[in-house]
């Protein structure tokens, strides 16, 4: 930009002068001559408020006219839309963002993938190791040891649930006391029972996967802290319990008709949230901000949030990372670097609920504190501060997010009733087997 202008002038003397005027063009001033600002493309994904992103950004700008974001959350479909557009432009070395968002499936992948990644190391981001619990540093640290990434989020884990559709069904509609009506998943499959039979017109859950990933989050700690894939990155789908109880658990439910049969992420599970189409959701901190963006100004205080069944789990969370292939890796450094940092935390829990895995933010009086309006002012500071204290995350496989894209597929289709509930572990298995090539 400061080209063309200084090419604009230059003609416009030459026109001048032909003319036979006796004017002079002035020489820019040094503020005109000034540099354009430096814009930093950040790109995330995720419903709702998404990563909270918004008041942070917001700050940003207003605090540095030399380095401007540009924001964009670019789909609620982290999988399937957002991962492939991302690897594409990655091996195409153009169209990246100067930061970009990476939910943590997706984060061995990347890991081995270190020649796309700039090492956050240049710019003194090694010296900020303290501020994270020790597997989430860990997992932004690539195939050649270098940092690559840094956390955002981390998932804690809840239930929601809408008050008035438990009052509908004659249940309590406390939080403490739904948390009472379901302390493991046969008291909640109970619940689910007693609700079904109320007749409310809702089902008890949105749908089969969600369900299924939040068992998945309990039941990887008891099990070597593995999901699809060992800590040797050999797949282990069907040898690992943890896959198996998570799978039958689900099979259960949708055996007991409790499902909406609804898959996340889709235009009729969003018309559901909105809609009162079920009555309960597993919860880790981000799907809050799912749920308010989704189900509108009118539902507020229909929803609250209590414990889950079974305890503690950690579904989700994310990390930044800055492409080599931003042309200001500098700045771009500077803004993933604050993004990351302990105000950058606090703005995203306060705006979309993101709980913050960084432990300075965790420890923050507006974090702990913090009550959520919208959810009928549920101390979600204190809930979610209690649900990741002694959280161990699963690891996750180079092909982690492949597989889990797989695999859901069938038990979607055995909640459909597509997929026989005799044949469906057998499907499920070897779907998983070929997504992992």
């Amino acid at each position: 930009m400061k080209h063309t202008r200084l090419a604009t002038a230059a003609v416009m003397t030459a026109a001048l002068a032909a003319c036979g005027t006796t004017s002079t063009p002035q020489p820019q001033t040094s503020a005109q001559a000034k540099a354009e600002p430096v814009t930093i493309t950040v790109h995330t994904f995720g419903g709702g408020e998404n990563f909270g992103y918004d008041k942070a950004v917001e700050a940003w700008n207003a605090a540095h006219p030399d380095i401007q974001v540009k924001y964009q959350n670019l789909t609620d479909r982290f999988e399937d839309v957002y991962l492939p557009q991302l690897l594409q432009r990655l091996q195409a070395g153009s169209g990246a963002a100067d930061v970009v968002a990476i939910d943590e499936g997706a984060m061995g992948l990347m890991a081995a993938r270190p020649q796309f990644f700039t090492d956050l190391g240049q710019y003194g981001m090694q010296n900020r190791k303290a501020d994270f619990p020790a597997a989430k540093w860990e997992a932004g640290v690539n195939a050649d040891g270098k940092l690559f990434a840094l956390g955002t989020d981390i998932g804690g884990m809840t239930m929601c649930y809408r008050k008035d559709l438990f009052k509908k069904a004659g249940l309590p509609t406390g939080r403490e006391d739904v948390a009472k009506l379901w302390p493991d998943w046969n008291a909640f499959l109970e619940t689910g029972r007693k609700f079904e039979a109320a007749k409310t017109g809702a089902k008890f859950m949105d749908g089969p996967n969600t369900i299924y990933n939040v068992i998945l989050s309990q039941e990887a700690p008891k099990n070597g802290n593995v999901a699809y894939f060992d800590k040797g990155n050999q797949l282990v789908i069907e040898s690992n319990p943890a896959i198996k109880t998570s799978f039958d658990w689900v099979q259960t439910f949708s055996k007991a008709g409790m499902t909406a049969k609804l898959q996340a992420w889709s235009p009729a599970w969003d018309k559901a949230i909105k809609g009162g189409g079920f009555a309960t959701m597993g919860c880790p901190s981000w799907m809050l901000g799912v749920i308010e963006g989704k189900a509108g100004e009118g539902n507020k205080g229909n929803w609250d949030v209590a414990a889950v069944p079974g305890g503690s789990g950690n579904w989700g969370g994310s990390w930044l990372a800055l492409p080599k292939q931003s042309k200001h890796p500098k700045e771009a450094a500077e803004v993933l670097n604050y993004l990351t940092g302990k105000d950058g935390h606090v703005m995203a829990f306060e705006e979309a609920g993101a709980f913050p895995s960084s432990l300075p933010a965790q420890q923050d009086a507006k974090v702990t504190g913090l009550k959520n309006a919208y959810f009928s002012d549920a101390p979600t500071g204190q809930i979610f501060s209690a649900s990741v204290k002694d959280l161990l995350p699963m690891f996750l496989g180079e092909k982690h997010a492949q597989v889990k894209t797989a695999v859901e597929k069938v038990i979607e289709g055995m909640d459909h009733g597509a997929v026989p509930y005799e044949e469906a572990w057998a499907r499920f298995v070897a779907a998983g087997v070929k997504a992992a090539g």
